[in-house]
């Protein structure tokens, strides 16, 4: 951490980015939200990003949504308080549009939500929404890194940081702005800076440097012995860089992100796909899920078929004799891909939580549902998750 001193005059305006004539990133979400409270946000946003300024309202499936981020996915007055938390925080912008005109505005996280028939359904204000899917000036949470984030102080930061992850820095900020980005400005201990620096600020630093796409150095300006201001100089990490979804042009010229879009892959989701598998992976898994004549949603088994990496049965032509456990295989494949992303990914998260031991975790990572060590588990799981699904119905 480095420090530097500044005269009182020069601490000023310490939200406005005067030199840059162009919307940037400057919306703060202020509020004591806990882990899965921002895991939470993120969730409802990627969810809803695609038609964010075209539709009043959004919905997700409840409990899927509670297993995504880790809560019991029966714990409904859990998931009402955090739901009750994201109304109640507010979001904050203060920029310059591309006339150089200043623009403040605050506005809830989100308008409204509500529960109903299981599935949550939630809004956010037309200004909000706006802000939000403008890639200029809000920056989306890749949720492959907030998984990783143990620490609600360390997904704050990484949040508060990757929205300048454009201009390098997220510019001056003012130590009590930044106590209330972290949720503490009501702390009388982080008051003191040397508590801040200790307990939160070092390992929230080492955490987000350790587990996401950016790497974070923090620097400190003082009047006279004092602390007053932090900003954070970013930088990417080379070790961590996933895609940026906001640049996809040379994709979209490819002829597999044509036959994607054509079936009905959204947009983002034909890049990401391209981008993580590459051209040629993509379009044999497309051949592949085109070639199977049960499939009653392709999009879906697609989807499955890219995360799993599905291939035929080795030696298994037209008419071969089928084994139990290739049979048991081919059903498991179909319930997958019946389900959605989300309840996907929340499914995957729920049997990682229950393998024991580095060898199953690895070899579940490396082949997903067909993974051999963990056949025994994988049946276990299914059977408890969807009793009967996988038994034989001939």
């Amino acid at each position: 951490m480095t420090t530097t001193k500044e005269s009182p005059r020069a601490l000023s305006g310490a939200l406005r980015r005067g030199a840059v004539k162009k919307n940037v990133a400057a919306i703060h979400v202020s509020g004591k939200l806990t882990l899965l409270q921002r895991k939470l946000s993120n969730v409802l946003l990627l969810n809803a990003y695609d038609t964010l300024i075209h539709r009043g309202s959004h919905a997700i499936d409840a409990r899927t949504l509670c297993t995504m981020i880790g809560y019991n996915s029966n714990d409904m007055e859990t998931l009402k308080q955090s739901l009750r938390g994201l109304v109640e925080t507010s979001a904050e912008w203060d920029m310059l549009d591309e006339n150089g005109q200043q623009e403040w505005g605050v506005s809830s996280l989100l308008a409204y939500a509500k529960l109903k028939g299981g599935v949550c359904e939630y809004a956010y204000s037309p200004a909000l929404a706006e802000k939000l899917h403008d890639p200029k000036v809000f920056a989306l949470i890749n949720l492959n890194i907030q998984r990783r984030f143990t620490s609600g102080h360390a997904l704050a930061l990484y949040e508060n940081c990757y929205r300048f992850v454009r201009t390098g820095s997220t510019g001056w900020w003012p130590l009590e702005l930044f106590r209330r980005l972290m949720g503490v400005n009501d702390s009388a201990y982080y008051e003191t800076f040397k508590h801040l620096n200790a307990k939160l600020i070092k390992p929230a630093v080492a955490e987000v440097n350790k587990t996401s796409n950016i790497i974070v150095t923090p620097e400190t300006r003082k009047m006279g012995r004092s602390v007053t201001d932090i900003r954070f100089k970013i930088a990417k990490n080379p070790q961590l860089s996933i895609l940026d979804l906001d640049d996809g042009e040379g994709v979209r010229n490819e002829p597999v992100y044509a036959q994607l879009i054509a079936q009905g892959v959204s947009d983002r989701l034909a890049r990401q796909w391209i981008d993580e598998h590459g051209t040629a992976h993509v379009a044999d898994k497309m051949s592949y899920v085109a070639a199977r004549k049960d499939v009653q949603n392709p999009v879906s088994y697609l989807t499955a078929a890219l995360r799993d990496d599905y291939t035929p049965p080795r030696g298994a032509g037209e008419g071969a004799p089928t084994s139990e456990r290739a049979k048991r295989l081919t059903r498991l494949r179909d319930l997958v891909a019946s389900r959605t992303p989300t309840q996907r990914d929340a499914d995957k998260r729920l049997f990682m939580a229950r393998v024991e031991g580095p060898a199953a975790r690895l070899d579940f990572e490396n082949h997903g549902w067909m993974s051999a060590l963990n056949a025994d588990a994988i049946v276990a799981f299914w059977d408890d998750l969807m009793p009967g699904a996988l038994d034989d119905e001939s």
